[in-house]
């Protein structure tokens, strides 16, 4: 348990940051998910809509630290190239 002031405080900062962080996960993940549909049901011009809403979503979170840079990077591309194939 927290005795000293700054000790308090951080915990309260800590669990207020961890709210914004679930919040800015659950929308990436929608996002993703809404790209995962498309492209599984073989909709490449819904998966090219739902990319592009995704795509900044990702790199956001990136930013705010809930992802690493790369690992927000290596997704869009993964899915870009997904989205690329299903024209062929």
């Amino acid at each position: 348990m927290a005795n000293t002031k700054s000790a308090k405080k951080a915990t309260r900062v800590s669990a207020r940051r961890a709210t914004v962080n679930k919040n800015r996960v659950s929308r990436v993940r929608s996002s993703l998910r809404k790209v995962e549909e498309a492209i599984s049901a073989g909709d490449q011009a819904a998966a090219a809509i739902a990319m592009k809403q995704a795509e900044p979503e990702l790199m956001r979170g990136a930013q705010k630290g809930v992802f690493h840079k790369n690992t927000a990077s290596r997704k869009v591309s993964r899915l870009t190239s997904r989205i690329r194939a299903l024209k062929a």
